[in-house]
């Protein structure tokens, strides 16, 4: 999955490769939304935008016990390279989400630095030497790190080499697009830090977690399920994007009962500009958007002066919810947060009814 940048609607850098050498670096922007319900009583009938998460969201849980690293290993990387991790005492993860299997499996004491997505408490006091796509070379190795895991989507290249040339052991992950790549992701980092047993409790944790928000979805029949459009908007760039099939909410949004409205309406790309057409075909009965990108266009307010926004069932009853930054889309230990947090706003009344 490839995620829009703050300053751009899609940054696509391709990684360099060499062969023999560990790989690529990465960086991505942990984009989070929320949703809001549709016109059959799903959301509240005022249209006020829904509360954000407890301030639990924004905190890990570790597994219980001690994780002890059995090293060396050696685990394949993305990129097509075997690479040998030989210890795990001084860990950089170049992303929030990778960030936050590390500190979730139980080895946070161990992590010396942190992508700019990593938001959440036990990592705030960490040095940041990534931001989104510009990574600091110098500033990881002046940490002295003993592995880097990174992810393919992000460069830059140059800096990318540098720190493949200092001989650091790096092991790239695949980026996580829908549910189903939750237990690859925390498998392969649990891998590659020689901790796999615990790797195997956290995915059975979080699936297991996963398993019991989705028994809490009420039923209903597929044409009154909710239509959400998921809105990337960065209003200081001017970035104003609609998902399609390609966005990375898809997965949540079909995970929580509701239909995504972008990718139904036939956009089989990440994001498209929106437009009033596009909006118009949607039609969603919500709309999803990250808090953040909220805030950068001025609240509900200024959303729906977006054009097409205000002409859509979801911009008419201002049917909106934000959900913190760091935390839907990384498709880590904590979805089944999210997807609980999903499912309680688009289902107000099944709350009510309990």
């Amino acid at each position: 999955m490839r995620l829009p940048q703050f300053s751009a609607p899609a940054d696509r850098r391709a990684p360099r490769r060499r062969t023999g050498r560990t790989g690529v670096l990465a960086a991505v922007v942990a984009l989070t939304a929320a949703l809001a319900g549709c016109g059959t009583g799903a959301v509240p009938a005022s249209g006020a935008v829904a509360p954000a998460p407890s301030t639990a969201a924004d905190a890990v849980e570790p597994l219980t016990g001690s994780a002890v690293p059995r090293l060396p290993v050696t685990v394949p990387s993305a990129d097509g390279e075997d690479v040998t991790v030989t210890s795990a005492d001084r860990i950089v993860p170049l992303t929030g989400s990778l960030s936050e299997i590390v500190f979730t499996l139980g080895l946070g004491e161990r992590v010396v630095a942190r992508d700019i997505t990593a938001t959440f408490e036990q990592a705030a006091d960490l040095p940041v030497v990534t931001r989104a796509h510009d990574v600091s070379a110098e500033s990881v190795l002046s940490l002295r790190p003993t592995v880097v895991l990174a992810d393919t989507t992000t460069g830059p290249a140059e800096a990318v080499a540098q720190i493949r040339d200092a001989g650091i052991p790096l092991v790239v992950v695949e980026p996580a697009a829908e549910l189903a790549d939750v237990g690859r992701r925390i498998g392969t980092v649990a891998e590659a830090l020689g901790v796999p047993t615990a790797g195997d409790r956290l995915k059975a944790r979080t699936e297991a977690r996963i398993a019991a928000v989705r028994r809490t979805i009420p039923a209903r029949g597929d044409d009154a399920a909710p239509r959400v459009a998921f809105l990337y908007l960065r209003g200081s760039a001017s970035v104003y994007l609609l998902g399609g099939a390609r966005s990375g909410a898809s997965s949540l949004l079909e995970a929580a009962g509701a239909v995504d409205a972008g990718k139904a309406s036939g956009l089989t790309k990440d994001f498209t500009a929106i437009t009033g057409e596009a909006l118009a075909e949607a039609a969603p009965d919500a709309i999803l958007v990250m808090t953040k990108g909220l805030d950068s266009v001025g609240g509900v307010d200024g959303l729906v002066k977006i054009p097409g926004v205000a002409q859509t069932p979801a911009g008419m009853d201002r049917r909106v919810v934000s959900v913190d930054d760091g935390v839907l889309l990384n498709y880590g230990p904590r979805t089944d947060r999210v997807l609980a947090e999903l499912v309680e706003q688009l289902y107000p009344e099944a709350e009510e009814g309990a």
